[in-house]
């Protein structure tokens, strides 16, 4: 892309969101971050230099309050950088009886990809490289009832990325490109937390990437022309074959259709 874009950062008020903000605002580009707190996105919009639409990605309902917020918006989403994502530990269930987890990280980006195809141009998703150790039950998973500390965290990264090739796919005509990337293993607040596994984590985390780095690798990506890739951080990798599962993916979309269609 060689024209400056309108990008939207969903989560954009902290962290890799922040940082990648920063750095699209910095390239050029007209940002909007989306922020679930008025206050804590109002004062990180101001600081990056960035537009601020307030909704969050917990519900059906609350998705759809955004779509339309950014449909609405001046200049639309022709960029949407999927960023927000939980790391629960404990197992929650949203309104709609989707494990939390399962609904913001996998499910809202599925719904907001879907509710803004006409008005996009290239998205790119967030991803992480645990997805290798996902599995993804279409039965037990999106309720949390195989819900795990860890694993649930890669489950909803999985099916996020199984639904990449299927994206470029429906796009391929409608000029819409897609693209993932896992921007290393970063110091973020995904990081931060209790129990075992925060013992470990406070252990590891002077070891981590400071969250700065992970903004090149994906504002590259806003500026790229590519379809249906996964990037771990610049390099281009195949996916693992558990992300080449076509029924599995299949499945997954046309649950998250279902889904939609109570939107």
């Amino acid at each position: 892309m060689d024209e400056p874009s309108s990008v939207v950062v969903t989560g954009g008020n902290r962290g890799v969101g922040r940082v990648v903000a920063a750095e699209a605002v910095r390239r050029g580009h007209r940002v909007t971050i989306v922020a679930r707190r008025p206050d804590a996105g109002a004062a990180a919009a101001r600081e990056i230099g960035a537009d601020l639409v307030v909704g969050d990605l917990s519900s059906v309902r609350t998705v759809r309050d955004l779509a339309g917020a950014l449909a609405a918006a001046d200049p639309g989403p022709g960029v949407l950088v999927h960023n927000a994502a939980l790391w629960p530990h404990r197992r929650e269930v949203n309104e709609d009886g989707f494990e939390q987890a399962f609904f913001t990280n996998h499910l809202a980006p599925f719904l907001l990809n879907r509710l803004l195809e006409e008005r996009l141009r290239r998205v790119v998703q967030v991803s992480a490289a645990l997805y290798t150790t996902g599995r993804v039950d279409p039965e037990r998973t999106p309720e949390g009832r195989d819900f795990h500390p860890v694993r649930t965290y890669a489950n909803t990264k999985l099916a996020n990325l199984l639904m990449v090739p299927l994206f470029a796919e429906r796009w391929k005509d409608a000029g819409v490109t897609i693209d993932a990337v896992h921007p290393g293993v970063l110091r973020t607040e995904l990081t931060t937390r209790g129990g075992p596994l925060g013992v470990l984590m406070r252990v590891v985390r002077p070891a981590l990437k400071p969250v700065a780095r992970a903004a090149p690798p994906v504002v590259d990506l806003v500026d790229s022309g590519g379809t249906g890739r996964y990037f771990q951080v610049a390099r281009e990798k195949p996916l693992k074959p558990r992300a080449r599962d076509g029924a599995l993916a299949r499945r997954l979309w046309d649950d998250a259709e279902t889904v939609l269609a109570t939107v």
